[in-house]
């Protein structure tokens, strides 16, 4: 369990140091725990001595001698995270499903989505227009922090889905082309229904990509649902289709775009940026957007100073200041935002490289 608490302590240590490093735009390095091995001893001994005087008069009288020692050595394994491992987990955007995946888990959609996206996508008056998730662009970052707590609204209300988009393709094949062999082939992939005329209906379902709406998908026409996976197929794997429809919980406000996900690599980046040179700031929600719970100023509030904060649960030294979460009260934002941070960066985990350097540290 000891050892289960340190490799823990190190990754959350080593978020922290690299969000410090950002902070002053020097580049990202982080070390993984591959192994840990250790040797216990356990040794007991007993005997019998005689007393400091001698023997009293020649009668055996023994002092009992009772012992024991107990030992361990471990020796840990740890590999830089570097070369192609880190393009994959550092460099690499989220796919759209990771973060389907966060939300399903009942996570907060406004974190999640201040946290990975870096942009939100649509058009108005036929011109295609973007929002960036970044505090220097003004006019973006706050239309993008009231579209993030437009859908946490909608997610109070528990109408926000996240669900891949299922669709039947369907075909009409002549009787006369379907011979027993070709049955057989056709119904190991299709629905196939012979029709009164002799003529076959071979259906295909297909499971689409997923898209975060105000309405269950089952609503829409089937026609409807393909169109709408055609739409989102003609993006990249980290590009997440939202379609916020009126008549529906949140209709008011209705959205339409993708969101573009950001690589860990960028998020550690604009947490680190948010302490420095570009710090985040209140955003009010849009005005037919109801009251929603938590709007905090900061995706991650951290606490940058010269001595050591007090009341703080760990910190770290870099460059003549120590870096921490900042404590709150009542709800923790904080704490869930790096509690989010962390299975990010878990989830982002590729298998070892079988060669490469290593570090090996017994203690």
């Amino acid at each position: 369990m000891a050892y289960d608490t340190l490799a823990t302590e190190a990754v959350c240590r080593q978020l922290l140091l690299n969000i410090a490093r950002a902070r002053h735009d020097e580049p990202l390095h982080f070390t993984a725990l591959s192994n840990i091995a250790a040797t216990y001893t356990l040794e007991l001994n007993a005997g019998a001595t005689p007393p400091l005087g001698g023997l009293d008069g020649g009668v055996n009288n023994l002092s009992p001698i009772f012992g024991g020692s107990w030992s361990d050595n471990p020796t840990f394994s740890i590999i830089p995270v570097e070369g192609e491992e880190f393009t994959r987990r550092l460099l690499t955007p989220f796919p759209e499903s990771t973060l389907t995946l966060l939300l399903r888990q009942g996570a907060d959609v406004d974190l999640v989505l201040r946290m990975m996206a870096g942009e939100f996508r649509t058009e108005t008056n036929g011109t295609k227009v973007t929002y960036a998730n970044r505090p220097g662009d003004r006019d973006g970052y706050s239309t993008f922090r009231r579209v993030a707590l437009h859908l946490s609204s909608i997610q109070d209300a528990g109408a926000l889905y996240a669900e891949p988009l299922i669709f039947n393709d369907t075909w009409t094949v002549p009787g006369e082309s379907v011979t027993p062999q070709v049955l057989q082939s056709l119904e190991k992939q299709f629905s196939v229904k012979r029709e009164a005329n002799g003529a076959y209906t071979v259906t295909k379902r297909t499971i689409g990509r997923i898209v975060v709406t105000n309405y269950d998908p089952e609503v829409l026409t089937n026609d409807e649902r393909r169109h709408l996976h055609e739409e989102a197929d003609r993006n990249l794997d980290d590009e997440l289709v939202l379609d916020i429809r009126s008549g529906f919980p949140g209709g008011e406000f209705p959205l339409h775009g993708k969101f573009r996900l950001r690589s860990f690599a960028n998020m550690i980046d604009f947490l680190g940026h948010a302490l420095g040179e570009e710090p985040e700031y209140e955003v009010a929600p849009h005005s037919r957007t109801p009251n929603v719970r938590d709007n905090p100023a900061f995706t991650l509030g951290l606490v940058e100073a010269s001595r050591r904060p007090a009341g703080v649960d760990r910190a770290v030294r870099y460059r003549g200041h120590y870096y921490a979460l900042a404590p709150e009260s009542g709800y923790q934002w904080n704490k869930k935002a790096f509690v989010l941070l962390y299975q990010l960066f878990q989830m982002t985990v590729v298998k070892p490289a079988s060669t490469g350097p290593s570090i090996t540290i017994a203690k």
